[in-house]
């Protein structure tokens, strides 16, 4: 079974147990020869994928419990083999979804990490800085750099743990494993989305 999942800037694939991945602009020359589970939230990608007979959208062939109007179809495959549980995708953007009895209560995003130091950058190149992956939140900042990587990861660490309450806490993505570090028992599943769409392929396809 070869699963893609492709987003803005690359497109991840998992044949069986081996995982690879290209950029956007290899995956534009890129011919399959054989069958592909895929889903995508690149906008860009969609005429092409159609017009290959041997890509499959999964996006209609997730069962999935929520009222949430427009969920992206990555989240919705990060959250499918949840039955309870925050599931944290910290990409380009960090997605934190609510799962409860397999039933989708919501969820909001935050920019991802490199997302926040653009940011910053762009207000003034003051600013421009490495965030500190070492920051300690029990001490206020006594310099820019710190003060800048304190606001950033303790920001995004407050409102997980807010909403997390007594649920299981599931990281994914580029940013996900480290993360994760903030909170006591997180899982990180690098392959999350992954289960996801291979648990929709089971329910769906005869192979």
């Amino acid at each position: 079974m070869l699963l893609c999942d492709i987003g803005n800037t690359t497109a991840s694939f998992l044949d069986d147990q081996k995982f690879y991945s290209m950029s956007i602009e290899q995956f534009l020359s890129y011919q399959p020869t054989q069958k592909i589970f895929y889903i995508n939230v690149n906008p860009n990608l969609e005429e092409k994928l159609k017009e290959q007979p041997l890509f499959i959208n999964l996006a209609p062939y997730f069962n999935f419990d929520t009222i949430y109007k427009n969920l992206g179809v990555d989240r919705i495959a990060a959250c499918y083999t949840i039955e309870d549980g925050v599931v944290v995708d910290a990409g380009s953007a960090i997605t934190v979804d609510i799962v409860s009895n397999c039933i989708h209560l919501g969820g909001f995003i935050l920019p991802g990490i490199e997302n926040y130091k653009k940011s910053f950058a762009n207000i003034s190149s003051r600013l421009k800085c490495e965030l500190n992956t070492q920051i300690n939140f029990d001490a206020f900042p006594q310099r820019t750099t710190d003060a800048l990587s304190y606001g950033t990861f303790k920001s995004i660490y407050l409102l997980i743990k807010d909403c997390a309450y007594d649920k299981k806490l599931y990281f994914t993505g580029g940013d996900g494993q480290f993360l994760a570090n903030f909170f006591d028992f997180a899982i990180y599943d690098k392959f999350l989305i992954f289960r996801g769409m291979k648990k929709a392929v089971c329910e769906n396809f005869k192979l």
